[in-house]
């Protein structure tokens, strides 16, 4: 609490370690990550009770966030790229591919459609796409570092090259299609700014950086969010209390969940 009492600082962040790695080694339904997630849930209301014992509450915006979900690994039918039919790392000139569920391949020359041949039907649950070809909906191919070739898996598969990092990632991962409901995250938000209470239709996080910018009155640099679609099922009772808005022409309407 001395960041605000007595460095003024207008921005904290602070990131939790767990249940994400406890959720990568024994699974995000295991006992394991239900005791950690309340081990965490202790740190929180810790945090809160802090917030209100040094007279925050009136201050003090709070968001509470991540940034994925977790998926349970399946085991059986797995995706083994080293035993595909007619593909070999040796055709491969850069890869960044060792135990998830997406990949990036820089074919050797004149390799590439024999590559992509190779994977594009090598397991049901893989799904291989040139750059140009990659679905438009994950707002993620245009980048200049993208490699031609890119590969993603279905839920609760990863695509092995090196399987010793099996026993490492053996119980849940992410990175996932971000539409998949377990890849789906939280955000709770208590403080002066926000209306107590109001629940809303999630959206995506992306849209968080225009939020926050929104806080603490300053211009946010270019981004692919936006204030307008943070809307809830009442859309004319906004997310923010207006008179606490720094910035009255960044402001649309918008709702989500506080404590």
């Amino acid at each position: 609490m001395n960041w605000f009492l007595e460095d003024n600082l207008d921005l904290v962040t602070l990131y939790f370690g767990e249940p994400d790695s406890t959720g990568h080694k024994y699974g995000p339904e295991s006992q394991e990550r239900k005791n950690m997630v309340s081990q965490v849930d202790r740190a929180v209301g810790y945090l809160r009770r802090s917030i209100k014992d040094n007279g925050l509450e009136s201050t003090l915006n709070l968001i509470i966030t991540s940034d994925h979900g977790m998926e349970t690994v399946i085991k059986e039918n797995e995706i083994h790229l080293r035993t595909v039919q007619n593909f070999s790392f040796q055709d491969i000139q850069f890869e960044l591919l060792d135990y998830g569920p997406n990949g990036l391949l820089v074919p050797k020359a004149n390799k590439l459609d024999q590559v992509y041949q190779a994977l594009k039907n090598a397991h049901p649950k893989l799904h291989v796409y040139k750059k140009e070809e990659f679905p438009k909906r994950f707002h993620y191919a245009n980048n200049t570092r993208l490699t031609p070739l890119m590969v993603y898996s279905d839920p609760g598969y990863l695509a092995q090259n090196r399987p010793s990092l099996r026993q490492v990632l053996a119980g849940g991962e992410h990175g996932f299609d971000n539409e998949v409901m377990n890849m789906k995250t939280i955000f709770r938000a208590a403080g002066p700014a926000f209306r107590k209470g109001l629940e809303v239709e999630p959206f995506e996080s992306v849209n968080i950086y225009a939020l926050l910018c929104n806080l603490l009155g300053i211009t946010p640099e270019p981004h692919d969010g936006s204030l307008s679609v943070m809307h809830g099922k009442t859309p004319s009772l906004p997310l923010l209390i207006p008179s606490l808005i720094p910035h009255p022409h960044l402001s649309s309407p918008r709702q989500e969940v506080s404590l």
